[in-house]
């Protein structure tokens, strides 16, 4: 039994929708197939893999049926986190979601779910993403404050969410967690955040992140060991679609 995580998939069977560099960029030609046989090579029936956000291009949950199914057809236990593009999930309905693909698909909101003697966790989360203000030499010499006020407040809702989860598991006896957040734990302006200060106070060993891809954004924010801590990016053309292993 292995735990897996991926993320940005960016899948869009009924949507025209797709982002700029999924259009040009090399390593979104064809992903979905690339993807698709990389799970099929590694991902056994009794393993999990965690989808850490941004699913669907789809508008609405019709929209999105088709990518559902896709990551439904995978091998496996298929956890989904809500990434900023999922216009599929209302946060506030996560529970009619499990619900509906019960047995085939578990949202990761609000609550955890168990992978041997470890909760695994999670939420949006969010990090400040600008407007920067640049030199000529291409460092950041200033921002938005207003912008920053606002991804404040997102941060401390997201936050509050994850509190939630992180309580319910150890309500439950949990003493081991992974967190998984779709943002980066932090910007690129922080060393730390809300959410590496909750890693620290539940001991998490590892926290999981996604959103940042294309290579000018591989590095936003932290990777490798930090306070103990193992943080890694799964985003998909980061790992050129193929799920990196968190847990034997």
């Amino acid at each position: 039994m292995s735990l897996y995580a991926i993320g940005d998939l960016h899948l869009h069977f009924q949507s025209e929708l797709k982002a700029p560099g999924q259009i040009n960029g090399r390593i979104w030609q064809n992903h979905e197939e690339v993807f698709r046989r990389n799970c099929e090579k590694l991902i056994r029936p009794e393993d999990t893999l965690v989808l850490v956000g941004d699913h669907s291009w789809g508008r609405n949950l019709e929209e999105s049926r088709e990518d559902l199914e896709y990551i439904a057809a995978l091998p496996g236990r298929k956890i989904l986190l809500r990434g900023n593009h999922d216009m599929f999930w209302d946060a506030k309905k996560t529970e009619a979601l499990n619900q509906r693909y019960e047995g085939r698909l578990h949202f990761l909101q609000n609550n955890y779910y168990a992978y041997g003697e470890y909760a695994l966790v999670g939420t949006k989360g969010y990090a400040f993403e600008g407007p920067f203000y640049v030199n000529s030499r291409g460092q950041i010499v200033g921002w938005d404050q207003d912008a920053e006020e606002q991804a404040d407040r997102l941060v401390e809702r997201e936050k509050a969410r994850l509190r939630v989860s992180l309580e319910a598991a150890r309500k439950d006896g949990y003493k081991k967690f992974i967190l998984f957040l779709h943002y980066p734990p932090t910007s690129v302006i922080q060393e730390g955040s809300p959410f590496t200060d909750l890693a620290q106070v539940y001991h998490a060993e590892q926290v999981i992140y996604a959103h940042c891809h294309g290579e000018h954004r591989f590095h936003d924010s932290l990777m490798g060991l930090c306070g103990g801590i193992r943080y890694s990016l799964v985003s998909g053309d980061y790992l050129h679609w193929m799920p990196m292993r968190v847990l034997e």
